[in-house]
């Protein structure tokens, strides 16, 4: 079965494929390289001994994603990874994140609403609680209004697929709100490797431990939680990959109970900022160059997922540990500046 995964270059989307290519499905790829590499493209070989078919495609380019679809007219379902994820990036910049991450999901569903197989996994985000009110959070805690532009594009990309799904009943859909991805693949073949200073915590960590950057900020030392650092749900992502290719077989297998689904993805636990500083420095036997500082905007203080109904319903769940993940992300780390 043919799967097309956009951004399939990135962080999350080349673990995807790795897993997809590990279950047997030919997959193909379509990226940009705007925060991407093409060597990607060799680590997903090195793992799984094959190479993806991969196709360098800017999604804005409406009439360069229909002659995409025309070519390849037997792909059997599609996960779309592909958009702008920096938070601070789109604060500063709003239309461009509602052009890429907004636009590009409207070009996409009219093209897959025409193929034969309309199975769609859309890349949706726990930004969508903003500070939920009860933790954990499950998925019928209420959709709070934006903290970002960026939170704002998952909230309107899954309001655009539910309307779609509406009026289209051969579309099946599951959105999957991430919690907080970090690690990489065992092998170290491939991982995170943010272009320019990291927006997230892990990989700041560790290139402020190998000497990249100077010193790790933790924002605000203040906050109502057990030793006053934000807390969040660290799921390893290995783990996150897995439940795509669970949730597309889902679809495939006509299991799905309606044709928009919502899953959370997360552990279930709750790790405070210094927690995964300690973690770090347990695993690597290193120690890190961090200072608390003011909080910054847009932060909430807790937000961790309630798992069951992924484990119950989607047959899905955690197996990897905030530890493997942080020794992970260090083996990355130490391979990539090698």
């Amino acid at each position: 079965m043919k799967i097309l995964v956009t951004g399939g270059l990135g962080f999350i989307g080349s673990h995807t494929v790795v897993e997809l290519q590990n279950e047997g499905f030919q997959v193909v790829i379509i990226d940009d390289l705007s925060n991407s590499s093409i060597n990607v493209l060799d680590g997903i070989e090195a793992i799984t001994g094959k190479k993806p078919v991969f196709e360098k495609l800017d999604l804005k380019e409406k009439q360069d994603v229909i002659n995409f679809f025309e070519k390849h007219k037997d792909i059997a379902g599609v996960i779309h990874f592909a958009a702008n994820k920096a938070v601070g990036e789109s604060v500063n910049n709003p239309l461009m994140y509602y052009e890429n991450n907004i636009g590009t999901l409207v070009y996409m569903l009219q093209q897959i609403t025409k193929l034969e197989h309309q199975n769609f996994i859309f890349s949706s985000s726990c930004t969508v609680y903003g500070q939920a009110e009860e933790l954990p959070i499950t998925e019928n805690a209420p959709v709070q209004a934006a903290e970002s532009p960026y939170g704002n594009t998952k909230q309107v990309g899954e309001e655009i697929i539910r309307d779609t799904c509406k009026v289209n009943e051969k579309l099946n859909t599951i959105a999957l709100r991430y919690f907080n991805p970090i690690g990489a693949h065992p092998t170290a073949e491939i991982g995170e490797l943010p272009i320019g200073v990291p927006q997230n915590l892990v990989p700041y960590i560790t290139q402020t431990a190998i000497g990249l950057r100077e010193q790790l900020s933790v924002f605000g030392g203040d906050y109502p939680t057990p030793d006053g650092t934000c807390i969040r749900d660290y799921i390893h992502v290995v783990d996150l990959a897995k439940a795509h290719v669970v949730a597309l077989q889902r679809l495939i297998g006509k299991k799905n109970a309606s044709n928009y689904e919502i899953f959370n993805l997360g552990t279930g636990t709750g790790s405070s900022v210094l927690e995964v500083i300690n973690s770090f420095e347990k695993v690597s036997g290193e120690k890190l160059n961090y200072k608390i500082v003011d909080r910054r905007e847009g932060d909430v203080t807790a937000a961790y997922a309630e798992t069951s109904y992924a484990n119950d319903v989607l047959g899905w769940k955690t197996e990897l540990t905030l530890d493997d993940a942080m020794a992970s992300a260090w083996k990355w780390e130490q391979k990539v500046r090698s």
